[in-house]
C-alpha cells in the first residue's frame, strides 16, 4: 500500500521533480563551467584590479616562497605566474578585462605538461613573451571616422585587432594580401580593441550583456553593398587563410559565381563543348591552384554574356598537350578562345584588377561577333539606336552572315574574317598598293561606320527570316528541315534623319494613328541587300564596297520598318536568376544555424537560468499540491457520476424507452392499436333491426 502510495506521489509531482533536478544541475555543473575562476582569483584579489594591485598580490607570493614559509605545487605556480605576467601587460590586461581575450592560454596548459610534477624552481621565466608582437596597421578605422566610411555602395571587410595580439601579428601578411585581392571591388579597414567604442559596436553580446568575440583575434567582420549598419553585418566564423576569406567574402557577400577547375580530361566535354558558340572561352592556366580571386570572380560576373571562364593547373608533366591544344608554353597564363579555328590569344604574367579589365574589353567579342540581344547595339546593327562611329554618323553598314550551326556556317565566317582583315590591310597599305575599288568599304571599316556580324539563323528564326524573307530561306533561317544548310550574306544600310528627329520632340502627334504609327516602326531607316555571288573574298569584298560607294552617294529611298526583337540567348545555369536565389539561400540557412547554435550556447552561461528552473518547480509543486489537498477535502464530489456518463447513452434506445414507458401509463383507447388474440363478434338479428 505504502508502495503504491509513494509511486502515485511520484507520478503527480513529476513535472517539478524534473525540473528541480534541471536547475540543481545547472547550478552546480553547467553555470562553475561557463564561469570559471579568473586570473585575478588566482592572485586572490579582486577582479578588474589595477597593475600596481596585481604587482603587490604577487610580491607577497614571492616573499612566502623565497623564505621558505610557503612552497607552491607546480600548477599553483603556473598559475600564479601566468596571471601575474597577463595582467601586468597594459594591452593583454585590456583586452582580458574588457573582452574576455587570453589568446596565450595554451602556453600555461603546454608548460604545465612539460614540467609535470617537477619544482617550480625548474621552469624556466617568463612564460610569456612581449616581443615581436607588433601588428602592421594600415587604413584604420576610428570611431569618428565610421558614420562617413559608407559614402558609395561598396562593401566593407573590417579586420578587428589588438596591437598586444600575437595572432593578429601573425595575420598582418595575409591580410595584406586579402586587401590586394580586393582592391577595386571592396573596401577593408582596421579597427584597435583601444577604440572601445567602435570595438564595442562591431563585438558580440552576450545574454548577460558581457561583450566578447566568438573566436578571439582577429575577428573579420563584413558590411554587404549597401548596408550601413549592425543589422546587416556578417561575421566570418571560419580559418583565417586568404584563401578561405576571400572565397567567403566573394561568394557569402558579393554573390559572386565560382569559377571551376578543369583537368585535360573534363576541359573538352565539360566546358567546351557545354559553352555556347556565341560565347568567348577564357582559360587561367595557375601553378597553384588556388582559387579565383574575387575581382576575377567580379569580371567574370560583368563579362558573363560574352565569354565563359575556367581555371586549370598547370602542371609540367602536361605541358606539351596544352601546347598543343592552346600554344600555351608556361603559367600563369590567360587563353581566349574566339571564332573556330582562329589562332588562341594568350597574355602571360599576373594579372591586377585594371589590367585584366583592359584585357577583357579588348576581347570580349568574337574576330567576326555575334549578333545577339547584349551586342546588337554596340556593334551598331539596330534600327534603334546608333552607329558605333557615334549619334553624328547619320549613314552607317552593317554585314551580316545568317545561318544555321554548322560546317557551312564556319566557313563561311572564315570567309567573312578574311574579308575583314582585307579590308584592315587595305587601309594601312600606301595608296599605289590599294585596290581602288575597296576604298569606300575600308574607309569605312576604319572610321566605325562598317561593321561584319554574324546571326544564327536557328535562334533567331523571325529575325533573319523579315531580312531574308524569301522562298529559299527555309534553308538558312528556323528549324533545320533537311540536310541542307545554306550561309546566307546581306548587308542593311541605316539612315537616321537628324532634322525628323529633332522635330520629334518638338511635335506632337495630331491624333491617335500618328501616335501608333511613331510607335510601330524603328527611328532609322533600312535598306538591305542580299549577296547572290560567289565565296571569294575578293569578290565579296568589292561588292561590300559597291553598296557603301552607292548608298553614300545616291538619294535612297528612306524606309522605316518595325524590326523584330532579337531573342534573348538561354542563360548558363550558374548565373540563372533561380540558381542565384537557392544559393543565396543556402548561404543564408547556414548562417542562421550557425547563429542559432551559437545563442543557444551564449545562453547556456546565463546566471538566471538556474533560478528561473528552481522557481519553476518550487510553483509547479504548490500547484499540483493545492490541486491535491482540494480533491482529499471534497471526495463525494469526485466520486458522484457527472452529467457526461447519462450523454453517453444513446439517445435513440432513450426515446424508444420513455415511449414505452408512457404507453403502459396510459388507459387503452380505440385509438390503440388492436391486440394479437382480439376478433369481431357478429351481429346478432335483434342487433340489425
Amino acid at each position: 500500500m505504502a508502495g503504491s502510495t509513494m509511486i502515485s506521489k511520484v507520478k503527480a509531482y513529476w513535472a517539478p521533480l524534473i525540473l528541480f533536478g534541471l536547475g540543481l544541475f545547472y547550478q552546480l555543473v553547467v553555470l562553475p563551467r561557463s564561469f570559471p575562476p579568473s586570473h585575478y582569483d588566482a592572485l586572490g584579489i579582486k577582479p578588474y584590479s589595477s597593475v600596481e594591485q596585481v604587482k603587490e598580490a604577487y610580491e607577497k607570493f614571492s616573499s612566502k616562497w623565497n623564505s621558505g614559509e610557503e612552497i607552491p605545487s607546480t600548477a599553483d605556480f603556473l598559475k600564479i605566474q601566468y596571471a601575474y605576467e597577463l595582467l601586468t601587460d597594459p594591452l593583454w590586461k585590456r583586452n582580458y578585462d574588457v573582452y574576455g581575450i587570453d589568446e596565450q592560454l595554451h602556453i600555461l596548459e603546454k608548460v604545465r605538461e612539460q614540467y609535470g610534477e617537477e619544482s617550480y624552481s625548474r621552469i624556466d621565466l617568463p612564460l610569456l613573451d612581449a616581443t615581436d608582437r607588433s601588428v602592421h596597421a594600415f587604413n584604420v578605422v576610428t570611431s569618428e571616422d565610421f558614420p562617413s566610411i559608407f559614402h558609395d555602395s561598396k562593401p566593407w571587410l573590417i579586420q578587428v585587432y589588438s596591437d598586444g595580439s600575437y595572432l593578429c601579428g601573425q595575420f598582418s601578411g595575409a591580410w595584406k594580401t586579402i586587401a590586394a585581392l580586393l582592391d577595386g571591388i571592396a573596401n577593408t579597414g582596421m579597427v584597435e580593441l583601444g577604440d572601445i567604442r567602435l570595438a564595442t559596436h562591431l563585438a558580440e553580446r552576450k545574454p548577460i550583456g558581457q561583450i566578447f568575440f566568438r573566436h578571439g583575434l582577429p575577428s573579420l567582420v563584413a558590411f554587404p553593398p549597401g548596408c550601413k549598419s549592425s543589422d546587416c553585418m556578417t561575421r566570418f566564423e571560419g580559418e583565417l587563410s586568404v584563401d578561405a576569406v576571400t572565397d567567403w567574402f566573394a561568394t557569402a557577400i558579393l554573390k559572386l559565381p565560382r569559377i571551376f577547375y578543369h583537368t585535360k580530361e573534363s576541359m573538352g566535354k565539360n566546358f567546351l563543348a557545354k559553352t555556347g558558340p556565341h560565347k568567348v572561352k577564357i582559360i587561367f592556366f595557375s601553378k597553384t591552384g588556388e582559387r579565383a580571386s574575387p575581382f576575377v570572380r567580379q569580371i567574370s560576373r560583368n563579362y558573363w554574356a560574352y565569354a565563359s571562364f575556367a581555371f586549370v593547373l598547370w602542371r609540367e608533366e602536361e605541358s606539351s598537350i596544352w601546347w598543343n591544344t592552346f600554344e600555351v608554353e608556361s603559367a600563369p597564363a590567360i587563353v581566349f578562345l574566339k571564332d573556330p579555328g582562329v589562332k588562341p590569344v594568350v597574355y602571360y604574367g599576373s594579372f591586377n584588377n585594371s589590367r585584366l579589365s583592359e584585357v577583357m574589353e579588348q576581347n570580349k567579342l568574337q574576330e567576326l561577333p555575334q549578333l545577339r540581344t547584349v551586342t546588337s547595339m554596340e556593334l551598331g546593327c539596330d534600327a534603334r539606336g546608333y552607329s558605333r562611329a557615334g549619334s553624328d554618323t547619320t549613314i552607317w553598314y552593317c554585314v551580316i552572315l545568317a545561318g544555321r550551326l554548322s560546317p557551312e556556317l564556319n566557313k563561311m565566317r572564315e570567309t567573312m574574317r578574311r574579308v575583314q582583315e582585307t579590308l584592315l590591310s587595305d587601309d594601312e597599305s600606301n595608296a599605289a598598293d590599294t585596290d581602288q575599288s575597296l576604298a569606300p568599304a575600308a574607309v569605312a571599316f576604319r572610321n566605325k561606320r562598317l561593321t561584319f556580324a554574324w546571326l544564327d539563323g536557328e535562334a533567331q528564326d523571325r529575325y533573319c527570316s523579315f531580312y531574308l524573307f524569301s522562298e529559299t530561306s527555309f534553308e538558312t533561317c528556323g528549324a533545320r528541315r533537311d540536310m541542307s544548310d545554306v550561309p546566307r550574306l546581306f548587308i542593311v544600310r541605316y539612315k537616321r534623319n537628324t532634322t525628323e528627329d529633332e522635330a520629334k520632340i518638338e511635335r506632337k502627334p495630331r491624333n491617335i494613328w500618328d501616335a501608333m504609327q511613331e510607335q510601330e516602326v524603328d527611328p532609322a531607316s533600312q535598306l538591305v541587300v542580299r549577296y547572290n555571288g560567289s565565296d571569294e573574298i575578293p569578290q565579296i569584298a568589292k561588292w561590300v564596297s559597291e553598296i557603301i560607294q552607292d548608298g553614300d552617294s545616291k538619294d535612297l529611298p528612306f524606309y522605316r520598318a518595325k524590326t523584330p526583337e532579337l531573342v534573348p540567348e538561354d542563360s548558363e545555369p550558374l548565373l540563372t536568376r533561380s540558381a542565384q536565389s537557392l544559393f543565396s539561400k543556402s548561404i543564408g540557412m547556414k548562417q542562421r544555424i550557425r547563429n542559432i547554435m551559437g545563442q543557444c550556447y551564449d545562453y547556456l552561461g546565463d546566471p538566471r537560468i538556474g533560478p528561473a528552473l528552481l522557481l519553476a518547480a518550487l510553483m509547479s509543486f504548490g500547484a499540483i499540491w493545492l490541486m491535491r489537498g482540494q480533491q482529499r477535502a471534497h471526495p463525494s464530489q469526485s466520486s458522484q457520476p457527472g452529467p457526461s456518463a447519462n450523454e453517453d447513452e444513446n439517445r435513440p434506445a432513450r426515446r424508444k424507452r420513455a415511449k414505452q414507458g408512457s404507453n403502459e401509463a396510459r388507459p387503452p383507447s380505440i385509438t390503440d392499436e388492436e391486440p394479437k388474440d382480439a376478433y369481431q363478434m357478429p351481429l346478432l338479428d335483434s342487433d340489425s333491426d
